[in-house]
């Protein structure tokens, strides 16, 4: 392999770097007090020993079980609906005010609801996932939907496509680019919730109430691997999108 086409490859670990060392001289310097801030190596070493001997793992696969879940039944729900309000744009000019004041609204601002709804427990922290993750993949399904190109729609209708064929075969290909966007924003956001769930409804698991429980022991490395873990999911699932956009929605913006 060319010296090229591997700076190529090494080149997203630049910013990792410049984060480790610029967190690796803030702590040294004492900028931040050391209690509060602790070092690379002490995280990394909480980090791993979390994984390895303690249960930090367990939370982990807790959170990712939670998060897919949500993200999942928020498919089931918005992308048959998305398609339905996308190919009838005057039903959903009529119920776009709803769709926006709630996707506008803070999910954490609904656990107060969710919670009288369903209680306290595993159904609520799912159910507030699910609301949030569902209105974000409605909302971009609906729109790759009105967005298809009319003229291709046309030439299939002028080709004698009956109209189920000008629905799965052009507009849904055609919208497939903005529904995968409305995908990685809605798992994005179904995370977020979860955790941030975690945090305040009831649980004895989760990244959220590790984070949680570690801050109010003062146990900063703990806290501090649970942030780091917390973060490495959410872009280990940006990334599967991404992977798989590219590999199955090759035709985007073409």
């Amino acid at each position: 392999m060319k010296q090229r086409d591997w700076m190529a490859r090494l080149r997203p670990l630049i910013g990792v770097v410049v984060l480790v060392g610029a967190w690796y001289l803030i702590h040294a310097s004492r900028a931040v007090d050391p209690l509060l801030l602790p070092s690379p190596g002490e995280t990394f070493s909480a980090f791993w020993n979390g994984l390895v001997q303690g249960t930090l793992g367990a939370d982990f696969w807790k959170t990712i079980v939670r998060t897919l879940t949500s993200f999942a039944l928020a498919l089931v729900i918005a992308v048959p609906l998305g398609i339905v309000l996308g190919s009838l744009q005057k039903l959903y000019e009529s119920i776009e005010f709803a769709i926006e004041f709630f996707r506008s609204t803070p999910a954490s601002a609904m656990f107060p609801l969710f919670l009288v709804i369903f209680g306290v427990g595993e159904t609520t922290k799912i159910a507030v996932a699910t609301f949030g993750a569902s209105l974000t993949i409605l909302f971009n399904v609906a729109y790759g939907v009105m967005g298809a190109r009319k003229q291709r729609q046309l030439a299939a209708k002028v080709m004698g496509a009956p109209r189920y064929r000008v629905l799965t075969d052009v507009t849904l290909l055609e919208s497939m680019p903005q529904v995968f966007v409305g995908m990685r924003s809605g798992v994005s956001l179904a995370l977020v919730i979860v955790i941030v769930a975690e945090m305040f409804i009831g649980s004895t698991d989760g990244l959220g109430q590790r984070v949680m429980n570690a801050q109010m022991i003062f146990d900063m490395p703990e806290m501090y691997a649970a942030i780091f873990a917390a973060g490495v999911l959410g872009y280990a699932m940006n990334l599967v999108f991404i992977l798989a956009e590219r590999r199955f929605v090759h035709w985007g913006g073409k």
